[in-house]
């Protein structure tokens, strides 16, 4: 057993909070949200899908808090087998074990004065678990193989896309850590609940990445920009952001259309036409075209499934009163 170089990301600089972009109701709201759990010292549990920012979210914190030119110490907590957790978080002395030929002073002493950062904590197993715990509770550590406690001085943010509430049920999740996280909650937004930021994401990464390809910057059409508009982004900005990398790897056009775009964007050109089809009789044709099967009908538009059975009950959808007469279907348009 010895030492390995864990996933962890150990920043003395202050983050660029700029990506923390969107002027939208619920990313104004987060963000008020941040700014005010910043100035406090509490345990903040950030949730969220993935790729909705959540590491950024934890750096916005650090940033505005009196800890910013401190360490913000982000451990990917699926990442740290058991075999290694104690000596990677805490450290160990010499001789601890086969090949700590050096001391270690560990994740959370580097930290010392900062920000720790669990990322995905909901992949933290219980042997971990119990761990994390005690060092929130006492504020204190010690070294593998050591006798000493040593105070601690951080401030620990967590992470998770997870249902933690549900994974206490299923006792996969210690009820004391969840109640020691859950302090304050900060939940951000998915992309499709913020659309109307979707214009200044494109714009910041197509500046972004333009100015790294050593490109003109080009611009989207207006039917492109419609096409990200009405696209349900299970990646969340993470995918969005994935998108337009991929874009400015090979031959920019001075301005991007959809036919530019992947597939699954492009299919929603295809599905709207003029993009003037209404959302609701193109989720009745994708029902209907899939005998009522809502999964198929997800698949089809490539929304969740959750995405589906939403909008189903926004839009007042009822297999009764929406079955065409003497049985006909509508013709499939997918």
């Amino acid at each position: 057993m010895g030492p390995a170089i864990s996933p962890v990301t150990i920043s003395l600089q202050e983050p660029d909070s700029s990506c923390m972009i969107g002027l939208s109701a619920p990313m104004q709201e987060a963000r008020h949200e941040m700014q005010k759990v910043a100035a406090s010292t509490c345990t903040v549990l950030i949730t969220g899908e993935t790729g909705t920012g959540k590491e950024l979210a934890a750096e916005f914190i650090h940033k505005n808090s009196l800890r910013r030119n401190k360490p913000f110490v982000c451990i990917n907590c699926a990442a740290i087998p058991d075999s290694l957790f104690e000596s990677e978080l805490f450290g160990h002395t010499k001789g601890a074990f086969t090949g700590a030929d050096d001391p270690h002073e560990g994740l959370l002493r580097a930290a010392d004065g900062g920000t720790v950062f669990f990322d995905e904590i909901g992949d933290m197993s219980l042997f971990a678990q119990a761990k994390v715990l005690r060092v929130i509770e006492r504020k204190e550590v010690c070294r593998l193989g050591g006798v000493h406690r040593t105070p601690l001085d951080v401030r620990f943010l967590a992470a998770t896309n997870q249902d933690l509430e549900t994974m206490m049920s299923q006792g996969s999740f210690r009820k004391d850590l969840f109640f020691r996280l859950d302090v304050v909650r900060i939940n951000l937004p998915p992309l499709r609940d913020r659309r109307a930021d979707i214009p200044l994401l494109v714009d910041h990464y197509r500046r972004q990445f333009g100015c790294r390809s050593g490109c003109s910057i080009p611009e989207f059409s207006d039917e492109c920009l419609q096409c990200f508009s009405r696209y349900e982004w299970p990646g969340n900005i993470r995918e969005l952001k994935n998108i337009l990398e991929d874009l400015f790897l090979g031959f920019v056009p001075e301005q991007i259309r959809p036919e530019h775009l992947p597939e699954r964007l492009r299919f929603m050109k295809r599905q709207h036409g003029d993009l003037s089809q209404s959302e609701r009789e193109l989720l009745l044709s994708a029902l209907f075209s899939a005998k009522w099967n809502k999964s198929k009908a997800a698949k089809k538009l490539h929304w969740s499934r959750m995405s589906v059975y939403r909008k189903i009950a926004k839009y007042g959808i009822s297999k009764t009163v929406n079955e065409p007469p003497f049985g006909g279907g509508r013709p499939d348009p997918l």
